[in-house]
């Protein structure tokens, strides 16, 4: 068998921890693979790049989520169903598309207990497939928005959604930073009034960017309460894709004994 070739495509992607986990998770289990990432300037050239590139699999991260769910020739039902792909595997030709990002998400906050409400703050790819995962679990969520226009989705599934300049903010069991504000720059998610009218009683906060504290969770600590970046979402979701990449192989314990190490190198 010759060496299968994966990667992650994104635009940042120079910061993405996933080459590191899928590649310990390679040479740990002895599976013949490589893992490498690929920034993508153009969502719209994806298929060609993934052709071109040679490659067997990919995982896919912001601003690309559409892209990717636009290029697949066969979706999976829940991805079909969020419109919005993470993962993509090549198969007789044909790119079959997943979405790994809610069920990892879900998974990684169930720590949190008693929570019943939550808001995000944001409303882009990621938060499209993590809301309906969350909804279908009987949380009550909200999404508040910078614009309009992507709040259609939400609300065509029933959700509360709000802009910044109509949002009434309530009280919150979880509030979750779901835009990339704070990745390269010290911005906010969204207005700072709207922040501490929020966190404050809030149970906890989450940030889905990891390996950063953010702005936004700076302020969540300051304020005393529990916070949680991204990492566990990137490492759950990450052990569902590679388990996609190796046709179910290896069973998740396996793959996380070695994906986890990534995150104390």
């Amino acid at each position: 068998m010759s060496k299968k070739l994966f990667a992650i495509f994104g635009n940042p992607v120079s910061h993405s921890k996933s080459p590191l986990m899928h590649n310990l998770a390679f040479r740990g289990l002895g599976f013949d693979g490589c893992y490498t990432r690929h920034l993508l300037q153009d969502g719209s050239t994806l298929k060609e790049a993934f052709d071109d590139l040679s490659l067997s699999g990919i995982n896919i991260t912001v601003p690309h989520k559409t892209h990717a769910y636009q290029a697949c020739d066969v979706l999976d039902p829940f991805a079909q169903k969020v419109g919005s792909v993470n993962t993509i595997v090549k198969r007789d030709n044909l790119l079959y598309g997943y979405n790994t990002d809610a069920n990892g998400f879900l998974k990684a906050i169930s720590e949190f207990k008693d929570i019943k409400s939550v808001l995000f703050l944001g409303a882009g790819g990621t938060a499209q497939s993590t809301a309906i995962i969350l909804q279908e679990a009987g949380y009550n969520l909200t999404i508040v928005n910078r614009s309009s226009a992507r709040l259609e989705y939400f609300k065509s599934k029933g959700l509360d959604t709000y802009t910044f300049d109509d949002f009434v903010p309530s009280r919150y069991d979880l509030v979750i930073n779901m835009t990339s504000a704070g990745l390269e720059d010290d911005s906010l998610p969204c207005p700072i009034e709207i922040l501490n009218e929020v966190i404050p009683t809030s149970k906890a906060c989450v940030d889905v960017i990891y390996g950063k504290d953010t702005p936004f969770l700076k302020l969540a600590k300051s304020l005393g309460k529990p916070t949680k970046d991204g990492s566990d979402m990137l490492l759950y979701q990450g052990i569902i894709a590679f388990d996609y990449f190796t046709d179910g192989a290896y069973d998740f314990e396996e793959i996380k004994s070695f994906m986890q190490k990534a995150f104390v190198i």
